[in-house]
């Protein structure tokens, strides 16, 4: 399985993505958390996303991409993977139907987790503070939800005209939202 999960900050995609990833033994690939390597590490790309990271923005497009194309040319992603994160903007989109042409690794599904706005504040609130986040604040989630739906909203739409996209309910349990997941994915 080559797997997208698309979803606003907060939806849970990180948490399901890791399960996913475990139940189906293919690796999970969050570009969030390569950027936060990659700042706590303090390379040249950390720096670099760190301004972005820390107000709100999404890193670059060129940055991620080739991150991502470095990623996806390892030999454990042969059998399949899971982006978490990726991708964010219809171009990275676009992109990642390239590349996946140029690898050979075409998706075999994109799925969105679906969660009300409000709900997302109080998870990513409460995520802040127990995490300690920089990215986890009121102001920060504001802007955070704003750029989601301007930059990557459209990707949903990208994917939904394309007839590969499935939608999700995210609110209830872990679980619940796990099994959803997991039924979306074998309907395919």
């Amino acid at each position: 399985m080559r797997i997208v999960l698309l979803g606003p900050p907060g939806a849970g995609k990180g948490t399901q993505a890791a399960r996913i990833a475990q139940r189906f033994r293919i690796p999970h690939i969050s570009t969030g958390d390569m950027m936060r390597a990659a700042i706590q590490s303090g390379s040249d790309l950390g720096r670099k996303a760190k301004a972005f990271v820390e107000a709100g923005k999404l890193v670059p497009d060129e940055v991620l991409i080739d991150v991502v194309r470095e990623r996806l040319g390892r030999g454990d992603c042969a059998s399949g993977f899971l982006l978490d994160g990726f991708p964010r903007t219809r171009a990275q989109a676009e992109a990642l139907d390239r590349l996946s042409s140029e690898i050979g690794c075409a998706l075999s599904h994109v799925v969105e987790i679906r969660v009300a706005a409000d709900l997302l504040k109080d998870r990513l609130l409460k995520r802040g503070q127990i995490e300690g986040r920089a990215d986890d604040t009121a102001e920060v989630i504001e802007k955070r939800l704003m750029v989601y739906e301007e930059q990557t909203r459209p990707v949903s739409s990208f994917y939904a005209g394309k007839g590969t996209l499935v939608q999700v309910d995210g609110v209830g349990t872990v679980d619940e939202v796990e099994e959803r997941l997991v039924k979306a994915l074998k309907k395919r």
